[in-house]
């Protein structure tokens, strides 16, 4: 009998142990991410904040390797919820994502919701020319006017723009200007555009980092990046080519499976109905919620958005992309 208590108390145990162990997995969320720092480190204050029971993590991926990532691990991934990927990516993993039917999506503009509810906006990106004033005048260059006045070769060494095949604002820029000059004179322009560049950076920030650091003066790059280096002071300057501003959909969705979770599901929506607004008010403003009214100093306005038809399509993304050898 005694041997059979002891035998009861140390399974007994086990399962405490176990339940424990339970408990404190389901408390802990992570988060994928593309975000730059400083908004990473917005939303991961407001997070523990909020949830100080919980242990939640935001890990940054740049894009295309966020993307190849959650696509190669499936629903078997760490990640829980997926913080921020451009919308066509999202496309290409539908099958691991959670169902968001049951959220309110008439909260945003109707146009860019899917119809799927997969995922939902979370924030709209844009992309201008950036510059350095004071590296161009220090070289007696002039500001450009145009994206064929990128191809002077007194631009050689001073130009700076994203990967597409890492970047979605570098996917951007090249879609946008595939459907403003048509595939093929695109092409030969980024041949040209290439001879010119000092680097074409693995991340959307990348640009701006390089104007900042002094490495090079002319940056195609995201507009609230430029407007929050400026705001805090590095003087830079901003402008739009007659093409208008690319720009594509930043989305947020659940792993399938781990909507089950109320950690999980907490932490969702408190950063689909509060981080993302207040991303909006301190960081990116273009408008994705309807009556949304955001001002940021020195954020350009009413700026003309560029062709971006077929942004969204994964298959046509691919395409362009097999293509890119730069």
């Amino acid at each position: 009998m005694m041997k059979k208590a002891a035998a009861f108390a140390v399974l007994a145990l086990a399962g405490l142990m176990a339940l424990a162990g339970c408990k404190k997995e389901s408390n802990k969320v992570v988060i994928y991410s593309t975000s730059e720092d400083y908004r990473i480190e917005y939303m991961q204050k407001r997070l523990n904040e909020q949830f100080p029971q919980y242990d939640i993590a935001i890990n940054y991926y740049p894009t295309g390797n966020l993307a190849a990532k959650l696509k190669a691990e499936g629903v078997r991934t760490e990640c829980d919820i997926i913080g921020e990927l451009e919308s066509g990516y999202m496309e290409g993993i539908l099958d691991n994502l959670a169902d968001l039917s049951s959220y309110d999506s008439s909260v945003f503009l109707p146009e860019i919701v899917p119809a799927h509810h997969k995922y939902l906006p979370f924030y709209k990106g844009s992309g201008c020319i950036i510059y350095s004033q004071d590296f161009l005048r220090a070289r007696n260059l002039p500001v450009p006017s145009s994206y064929q006045d990128l191809l002077n070769p007194v631009y050689k060494g001073v130009l700076t723009m994203p990967n597409p095949k890492s970047s979605s604002t570098g996917y951007f820029f090249l879609k946008n200007l595939v459907n403003a000059m048509g595939e093929d004179e695109a092409f030969a322009w980024f041949d040209g555009f290439a001879n010119n560049v000092l680097q074409f950076t693995s991340s959307g920030s990348g640009p701006v980092n390089a104007l900042v650091q002094g490495e090079a003066g002319i940056g195609l790059g995201m507009t609230f990046q430029a407007v929050t280096t400026i705001n805090n002071g590095v003087p830079l300057s901003i402008k739009f080519f007659d093409e208008g501003s690319p720009y594509s959909l930043y989305a947020l969705g659940i792993i399938k499976g781990k909507d089950s979770r109320k950690a999980v599901k907490d932490v969702f929506d408190f950063y689909l109905n509060t981080v993302s607004r207040e991303d909006k008010e301190r960081f990116v403003p273009e408008q994705i919620f309807k009556n949304q009214v955001n001002t940021i100093p020195n954020y350009p306005a009413n700026v003309k958005s560029g062709d971006m038809r077929g942004i969204e399509i994964l298959s046509e993304k691919e395409r362009l992309l097999e293509k890119w050898k730069y």
